[in-house]
């Protein structure tokens, strides 16, 4: 297990921004607008332009992160080299099989959150904990910039006690570090059941790059993580 400044997380490069909230209005109202998807959902490979095909061995290993919109999050991590694939969806809640209006209302107990299947050979569970800490501020309760609700909590659902103790062992070691003026929030807790949101919420970046929430608030997030992570990114 890596130390954190082997990770080189630091101060800098850590605040991506925040959101404008009438835009992410106006982006999820439109969208709330589509037809309802059917109970089933479909989990596509939402990768950048080809799918990743599977590592020749066969392995890969899951991640699952909450670090407000996923729209945003999927974005970042579907360019991540070693990543197979990315599905936006709800997890940590009450209700099954719940539904993204069912979510944003905030009575549901799920926080938005994305699950990744990678290629260990590729890229390490302690290097997808670094993009993750880096890309969002894990010492807001409940909110992320103008987001605000349990369902954009900052959470990491572990889904084996190695994840559990990596993901520990980081959030101490930054706390302690003081890389934030404030402690982090951020939740450990044990994966259960993950929901795949509605299909119309997957791979949503790479397939409205014009709409105003996409272009105003996630492209810049996207192009300021190309230029920290260069050398993490798929290759073209």
């Amino acid at each position: 297990m890596k130390s954190l400044l082997a990770l080189g997380i630091s101060t800098a490069f850590l605040t991506f921004g925040t959101t404008s909230c009438a835009a992410k209005t106006e982006a999820r109202n439109n969208a709330d607008k589509q037809s309802s998807p059917p109970a089933e959902r479909t989990i596509p490979v939402a990768t950048v332009n080809d799918p990743t095909p599977p590592p020749p061995s066969g392995k890969t290993e899951v991640a699952t992160f909450g670090s407000g919109c996923f729209w945003c999050t999927e974005a970042i991590f579907q360019r991540v080299d070693g990543v197979i694939k990315v599905v936006s969806g709800y997890e940590g809640g009450t209700v099954k099989n719940p539904t993204y209006k069912q979510v944003c209302e905030g009575t549901t107990g799920h926080a938005e959150c994305t699950q990744i299947t990678y290629d260990p050979a590729k890229v390490s569970y302690d290097e997808l904990l670094k993009i993750f800490w880096k890309t969002h501020d894990p010492t807001t309760l409940n909110r992320q910039g103008n987001d605000v609700g349990t369902q954009y909590r900052s959470v990491i659902f572990y889904h084996n006690e190695q994840q559990k103790a990596t993901a520990e062992k980081y959030k101490k070691e930054l706390d302690a570090s003081g890389a934030w003026d404030k402690p982090l929030v951020t939740e450990i807790t044990a994966s259960t059941t993950f929901y795949p949101a509605e299909d119309y919420h997957q791979n949503y970046f790479n397939d409205n790059p014009g709409q105003g929430y996409c272009a105003f608030v996630i492209r810049p997030k996207v192009e300021k993580f190309e230029s920290v992570f260069k050398d993490k990114l798929k290759k073209q």
